[in-house]
């Protein structure tokens, strides 16, 4: 299929899930806004409409909440309430002081969405500026909000690691990394006899998550929602380190750093959180002598999975070093890096590698979109190349589904996925050319 067949099908899918100021993730399964999908939604709407891509962050942002988070899940008043599970009825957003009039989730998502408005702001970089200027406050006080209330107990002044408080709060559900923690918490399978899962109405149940991880799912959100959403003590269930979330923050932060110094405001307090966010994952996350970045539990003890969120931080100003052994991980038989499919989310030798489970193997389009643009930054053009025909060759042969068999490459999950599509159209736009570089960060890497 040659280029502009398959970029004309990739507006397509957009323009199909586009819905009042916001693309949906797919018709069928996710009809409301994501949190971290419209980021990625509005990069690719940055290469063919950057007003949509405008409209996709700020009717994110009109959902903010007081304190600062972006939520993970906006709700479609339009939609039937019991048309995903779970829904409005189940997060109960109105009841909580703080809470933005549309109904929302209680949790968040990655923070990549400052990544995403500068990208829109270069498709236009005129009308962007006064973008920028509309955003930055929101995107700011989002980061602040995860620096200040989710602080691993770990930080300095400048701040460093934050905490997710749910598995969906990764993006990375069902991932191996989050197994022993999920493991301690009390729940019944028969706490999901109250409710109807919608996903297993258009996904095969072999290809999500289990009965039993959904049950914790659920009393997670319970516990957390009986607390008002407050980050206090006793309102988490589950508390872990996540790599791939941290690195976005800090990616992010670099590039409200940028936005600052376009829009005349403070740049430097942004890198040197980023900064301190990097030192933060180089001295607790990453394992030497494994050369990966590892998720840690409530303890702060590191979880020895090999998942794809650990080679995440390429995106960060690492040594040459730690770059090599990320890259060598990549190429060696746990990601075993090739130009047919797309990385893999789980360790492919790994006891819990599954081919067709959600986040434990089944290989994405976003996550291989993050490392594609550390190995950019670091100069790593021969793997980016492999890396991006794998890309390309995966929605070529199977369309833009959410997600693909890491092995075969057979597409899984949902069809007309939107994320899937537009980050194909970044890659169609940017070709072989590397992404620009952040201007460097205040101080060394440890």
């Amino acid at each position: 299929m040659r280029d502009t067949e398959l970029r004309r099908q990739a507006i397509d899918v957009l323009r199909g899930n586009w819905e009042r100021g916001h693309t949906v993730p797919s018709r069928r399964l996710y009809p409301h806004q994501w949190s971290w999908d419209s980021a990625f939604i509005a990069i690719g709407w940055a290469r063919t409409s950057p007003g949509r891509g405008r409209h996709e962050l700020e009717s994110l942002l009109a959902a903010q909440w007081a304190d600062g988070r972006l939520p993970q899940i906006v709700f479609n008043p339009a939609v039937a309430r019991d048309a995903y599970f779970p829904g409005p009825d189940f997060w109960r957003s109105r009841d909580v002081p703080g809470a933005p009039r549309r109904e929302t989730s209680g949790i968040v998502q990655p923070p990549v969405h400052a990544v995403a408005a500068l990208e829109v702001h270069r498709a236009s970089p005129t009308l962007g500026r006064l973008f920028l200027r509309r955003v930055y406050p929101g995107l700011k006080a989002q980061n602040d909000y995860l620096l200040r209330d989710r602080a691993d107990g770990s930080t300095d002044a400048r701040g460093g690691l934050v905490t997710i408080v749910h598995p969906w709060e990764s993006g990375q559900d069902n991932s191996p990394a989050w197994d022993a923690e999920l493991a301690r918490v009390p729940a019944d399978v028969q706490v999901l006899s109250a409710h109807r899962r919608r996903d297993l109405d258009h996904v095969d149940a072999t290809e999500r998550p289990t009965a039993a991880d959904y049950a914790r799912y659920v009393a997670i959100v319970d516990n957390y929602r009986e607390h008002g959403y407050r980050d206090e003590a006793g309102a988490h269930l589950f508390v872990a380190v996540d790599p791939l979330f941290n690195a976005l923050l800090a990616w992010s932060e670099e590039a409200l750093a940028e936005i600052a110094d376009i829009i005349g405001k403070p740049s430097e307090p942004h890198r040197e959180r980023a900064a301190a966010i990097r030192d933060a994952l180089m001295a607790r996350c990453y394992d030497r002598a494994a050369g990966h970045f590892f998720a840690l539990d409530r303890d702060g003890e590191r979880v020895p999975e090999h998942c794809v969120g650990g080679l995440a931080p390429l995106v960060l100003d690492l040594p040459a070093d730690v770059v090599d052994a990320l890259v060598a991980g990549m190429t060696g038989p746990r990601f075993a890096l090739n130009d047919r499919v797309p990385l893999p989310s789980y360790d492919l030798t790994g006891p819990a590698f599954d081919t067709t489970r959600y986040w434990r193997g089944p290989a994405w389009i976003n996550t291989s979109w993050v490392v594609l643009r550390g190995l950019e930054r670091h100069g790593r053009q021969a793997e980016a190349a492999t890396l991006r025909a794998a890309m390309l060759n995966a929605v070529r042969q199977e369309g833009f589904r959410e997600y693909f068999d890491p092995r075969t490459g057979a597409g899984r999950g949902v069809a007309d996925f939107s994320w899937s599509a537009a980050l194909t159209l970044d890659l169609l736009a940017t070709g072989a050319a590397p992404a620009p570089a952040p201007r460097p960060l205040t101080g060394a890497p440890s």
